[in-house]
């Protein structure tokens, strides 16, 4: 981070020491991944049944330059009107979670999103584990370029990399905004290893179901302004995007370059978000 940049908000889980903070020019530890291993591989389940052919589909180059140029890309929709409504649902289930957060509360914004209990819904493993192994190709790359240590190829690997580090709780989670709710620009990195990418599947209608609630980022540059960018997905449309900074070529090589995100204030309605983060928390 430059002199005089404005610190980041990091949100850790309730209940929970708030992680030190990293200036985006950091090479962070991965403990985990040392040396370029992984712990062995924890069994998960399975997600054989869960049919996501969207995600199959995905046009990954195009994402890979989309990404490489703005540090967030727009996928087609990833889930079907009635897979929406089905996650959305899932929100008013209490067993279904292991910890409801009030951003008012905790002057994070306005809103409550809530974390998944383990096991996590089918539909959530399977969107983890598919969208994995082609995210982890582009953080490699990242990787290479800002001399950082390597990712698994597979979640699996990567979530018994976490349990090595001692982050052992999931972090997926489900978000709901009201009338005036709102987000404040944040970064969702939990613990010392931090999978460089994530993703928000839009589980709404905007004009229809809520009015208001774009997604914002803001690109923050070494030696320059910071940059907005302001993001419109429709009902089961994805935004992928960087979780802490990306390489950027410079007239030296590659700079890092910090991204936080946020959500503007909703006008009416409801707006739900699933959020998948890959790397799980202490």
């Amino acid at each position: 981070m430059g002199a005089g940049a404005r610190p980041r908000i990091q949100r850790p889980p309730p209940n929970t020491t708030a992680e030190p903070t990293l200036t985006s020019y950091d090479t962070p530890h991965l403990p985990g991944l040392e040396h370029g291993r992984t712990a062995t591989a924890r069994d998960a389940g399975t997600d054989d049944t869960i049919a996501l052919p969207a995600v199959d589909a995905l046009d990954w180059p195009a994402l890979t330059k989309e990404l490489d140029s703005e540090g967030v890309a727009v996928t087609p929709p990833l889930l079907s009107p009635g897979d929406c409504e089905e996650v959305r649902a899932l929100f008013d289930r209490d067993e279904v979670f292991r910890s409801t957060v009030d951003m008012g509360r905790h002057r994070f914004g306005s809103g409550r999103y809530r974390y998944f209990a383990a096991p996590l819904p089918p539909v959530v493993t399977a969107l983890r584990r598919r969208l994995y192994p082609p995210l982890a190709r582009i953080a490699n790359q990242w990787a290479e370029r800002l001399d950082r240590p390597r990712f698994p190829p597979t979640h699996a690997e990567l979530t018994a990399a976490c349990a090595a580090a001692g982050q052992l709780r999931p972090t997926p989670l489900l978000l709901r905004y009201g009338p005036d709710d709102y987000n404040c620009l944040h970064q969702d990195v939990y613990g010392e290893l931090t999978f460089p990418l994530q993703v928000a599947i839009m589980l709404d209608r905007p004009d229809v179901d809520f009015t208001g609630g774009e997604s914002v980022f803001v690109e923050q540059r070494p030696r320059a302004q910071s940059r907005p960018l302001v993001k419109r997905p429709g009902q089961g449309q994805a935004l992928i995007f960087a979780v802490h900074d990306r390489p950027v070529r410079s007239a030296r090589g590659w700079s890092r370059v910090m991204l936080r995100h946020g959500v503007s204030a909703v006008h009416d309605g409801e707006r739900h978000v699933l959020g998948v983060i890959f790397h799980d928390a202490p």
